[in-house]
């Protein structure tokens, strides 16, 4: 009889890993679901994050609510632009998953198209040539006056038809930029794998070509200031560097509609110039 008791208590070795694997389990449900309460908790934190993050819009862009409101995301815009600069958000954009950017450094706007065909593009106005007026305009945000192409300079109609800016150019590294150290540059702009575009007046009228088919040579370096489409946004201003020697730097002046161009022209590595996105004019 004790030997049959024997064979059917259950062994030691069978029990405990029950309850093991009991706890285990729980344990491991426990953190899945607190796992799966942060991703919630982050899946609507995160567009708020990313919406923070200025982007470049579109020439004619609305101020940025106006603009995420009235963009229906259907790519118009970016089919038209001859140099390909208007870019789709993606999930990193939070809300503007989906809505029109330009990343300047890697293509910016350079007008090629002459009247902003983006703008014509857009249906419902989210791009516009001028607000309405129940829309008021940020101070600043405003051009004195109508931009003058450079490219059209000699044309009976040489404005771009647009009243407020993109951004605001700005020299972010004043100390690696090779006019402000007097020094030239010699070569192509970007490297041979580099893909902008750039319409250069002097080559094509009309057809934008490949910065890398394009090799400058400029003493001193001048590139953002050459190849800037707005007349007057940009020029030298001398001044004095730390040895007391005469020097000149980029100047951004309040023509500037933050196109870009001198951004994504500058040859140096991380860019001296940048364009601070929706930024105003701050006399």
């Amino acid at each position: 009889m004790s030997g049959s008791a024997d064979s059917r208590r259950p062994a030691s070795s069978d029990v405990r890993p029950s309850g093991g694997r009991k706890s285990r389990r729980s344990f491991l449900r426990t953190v899945l679901l607190g796992g799966g309460v942060v991703l919630a908790a982050l899946s609507g934190f995160l567009p708020v994050k990313y919406a923070m993050a200025r982007r470049l819009r579109p020439p004619g862009a609305l101020d940025e609510a106006d603009f995420l409101s009235s963009c229906i995301k259907c790519g118009q815009c970016l089919q038209v632009c001859p140099v390909s600069a208007i870019r789709l958000g993606d999930l990193v954009d939070g809300y503007g998953v989906g809505v029109p950017y330009i990343d300047s450094r890697e293509q910016a706007c350079d007008f090629s198209c002459d009247a902003a065909q983006c703008i014509l593009a857009c249906p419902t106005g989210a791009l516009t040539y001028e607000k309405p007026a129940s829309l008021p305009v940020r101070v600043g945000a405003g051009l004195s006056r109508k931009p003058i192409l450079k490219a059209k300079e000699r044309d009976a109609e040489n404005t771009l038809n647009f009243r407020e800016r993109m951004g605001v150019a700005r020299l972010a590294r004043p100390e690696s930029c090779l006019a402000t150290k007097g020094e030239g540059f010699t070569g192509i702009a970007r490297g041979a794998d580099f893909s902008g575009r750039l319409r250069y007046v002097s080559v094509d009228r009309w057809k934008p070509v490949p910065v890398r088919e394009h090799p400058y040579a400029a003493t001193p370096c001048d590139l953002c200031i050459t190849s800037c489409p707005i007349v007057g946004a940009i020029s030298f201003e001398k001044f004095l560097d730390a040895s007391g020697a005469l020097r000149e730097r980029p100047a951004v002046h309040e023509a500037c509609v933050g196109c870009g161009v001198c951004e994504m022209i500058c040859p140096v590595e991380p860019g001296c110039i940048e364009i601070d996105a929706r930024e105003v004019w701050k006399a």
